[in-house]
């Protein structure tokens, strides 16, 4: 893949609204699902760390492992960030079982054919009293050009999501969507972003994710909006939004 498209998704994951505001939200529902979690340095693995700011976030609760399926944005992430990464798949994980204290796959599980399988491969490698996190997009309604210009197979509801986990014995500890204030406006552009010409819809990393400048005055409302659900989701859980948040433990029969 072109370098361009690399720098491109590393700027996004650094500086876009949406991004940063996700980067907060995942952090305070993991803190929120793990009760030890601040008198415990963790051993973390991190599925899908694209250029490393997620690795970057999970490093304040213990020590992460990154692992990225794309050897060309392993490179990359190396040079460019001095990340330690390992190349490889979530569908076959090169750790041994009951490895880590916390699994995570950020809008990871959507990129491959066989979710079940990767679902599996984390739940082996995560400790019996461990904790996994996956986000991914929800509705199919809402699939659009950007959901092919990242290379997915399928947006999610909670339902089949919860069937999904529940196939491999897995309890959820916190399950809520999120982006759930800009639903709206974010449908109604999928879905008319659907009779634009291909040839006239812009090419690039993230697709939607790179229509407006980080420092726009857009963006800065986009951001202070979305913000807005740290503060929901401390009371209750979302009950519709663009993207599903689920943390899981293992039953402990």
């Amino acid at each position: 893949m072109n370098i361009n498209y690399y720098k491109e998704y590393a700027f996004l994951e650094r500086h876009h609204w949406w991004f940063r505001v996700r980067g907060k939200i995942i952090s305070k529902l993991i803190s929120n699902s793990f009760e030890t979690i601040e008198n415990k340095q963790l051993n973390i693995l991190n599925i899908g760390a694209a250029t490393g700011k997620t690795s970057e976030l999970l490093s304040k609760f213990g020590k992460v492992i990154s692992l990225e399926y794309d050897k060309d944005c392993c490179d990359y992430a190396e040079q460019q960030f001095n990340l330690d990464i390992i190349h490889g798949s979530i569908l076959d994980l090169p750790f041994k079982e009951e490895e880590f204290d916390l699994v995570c796959a950020f809008d990871v599980i959507e990129h491959v054919k066989d979710d079940r399988l990767g679902v599996q491969e984390m739940r082996r490698v995560c400790k019996r009293d461990g904790l996994i996190v996956l986000t991914v997009p929800a509705y199919m309604f809402l699939w659009s050009h950007h959901d092919e210009v990242n290379h997915h197979y399928r947006r999610y509801t909670l339902k089949n999501l919860k069937e999904l986990v529940k196939k491999e014995d897995l309890i959820p500890v916190r399950a809520t969507f999120y982006n759930t204030l800009l639903f709206l406006p974010i449908a109604l552009f999928r879905l008319l972003s659907k009779m634009i010409p291909e040839k006239l819809i812009r090419k690039g990393a993230g697709s939607d994710a790179t229509l407006h400048n980080s420092n726009s005055l857009i963006s800065r409302i986009l951001y202070r909006i979305f913000s807005l659900e740290l503060s929901l989701l401390n009371v209750f859980n979302l009950p519709f939004g663009v993207s599903i948040f689920l943390s899981l433990s293992k039953n402990k029969r």
